[in-house]
């Protein structure tokens, strides 16, 4: 269980995230929506300590998060997998050296300077790009890949960390519509095949709708929704987004991924083929 208590961050006189008190069971997969500059990014920066903690406290399986430092922060950053919007990759290093990055908070540092991992670690790398379509690109360039595939790495990179929770900041933010499908899917698969909680920042109603056990809203700083999708109604969406008009609430209503249904399972790798991938 991660529990937020009475959440407050602010960055000299902007309050980012207001008094916000939330919840998450383990096995979770929740999208958190809302406008830009709504706190969503400094909540999941708060919840990997990231940025600094403000005010109220944030617990994990009893451990105050807040006030963890040295070697039991660098163990909870492994533990509470973050995925960019960025990919953050290093381009000129080849996809599988990319993925055993994420093995930087338990290896030796001078191990991972010189590229060098244990067998188990490889091994643990190349079943992460497998089981994200990726194993045939794991000796490229993480430059050449599109940026679908990249961001399917920073995937794989979290998921070698051996994680009990990922948090995703706007993860299809810069990605198109088929390629947004894809990392949502794998996100998807891992959430419910290994258990793990997953809380993604995502811009769009869709993806939140389509893919997420639970939706919270945000709103200059403050939880205005929280709950299953078929709860998010117009007026629940109006308050999320703002009083600008109809029009306003039918952009966020407006689909991204609509004219791309999630991919049966069967015909997933077909697909991928198909595209290049």
């Amino acid at each position: 269980m991660l529990e937020l208590r009475k959440i407050t961050k602010t960055f000299g006189q902007t309050i980012a995230v207001n008094n916000v008190s939330l919840s998450f069971p383990p096995g979770q997969m929740v999208g958190i929506i809302g406008r830009s500059g709504a706190g969503k990014s400094t909540l999941l920066r708060l919840i990997n300590r990231l940025a600094s903690t403000g005010q109220g406290d944030i617990l994990f399986e009893g451990a105050n998060i807040g006030k963890l430092s040295g070697r039991e922060l660098r163990a909870w950053r492994s533990r509470c997998a973050m995925i960019f919007q960025q990919f953050n990759l290093v381009n000129r290093l080849d996809v599988l050296t990319n993925v055993l990055i994420g093995r930087i908070g338990t290896a030796a540092t001078l191990s991972v300077m010189f590229k060098y991992f244990a067998a188990q670690d490889r091994a643990a790398a190349t079943l992460a790009l497998d089981r994200l379509d990726l194993l045939p690109q794991a000796l490229q360039r993480a430059d050449t890949l599109s940026g679908g595939q990249q961001q399917r790495v920073a995937i794989a990179r979290a998921l070698i960390q051996n994680p009990s929770m990922i948090l995703a900041d706007e993860p299809i933010a810069s990605l198109d519509p088929r390629n947004a499908r894809f990392v949502m899917e794998a996100l998807r698969r891992i959430n419910q095949e290994d258990g793990i909680t997953v809380i993604c920042n995502l811009h769009t109603l869709d993806a939140a709708r389509a893919y997420c056990d639970r939706i919270v809203g945000m709103a200059q700083g403050r939880v205005v929704f929280d709950g299953p999708p078929d709860k998010l109604t117009r007026q629940a969406v109006q308050s999320i987004y703002g009083d600008a008009g109809d029009a306003d609430v039918d952009e966020n209503l407006t689909s991204t991924l609509g004219a791309y249904p999630p991919i049966p399972a069967a015909s997933r790798q077909a697909e991928l083929a198909d595209a290049g991938y």
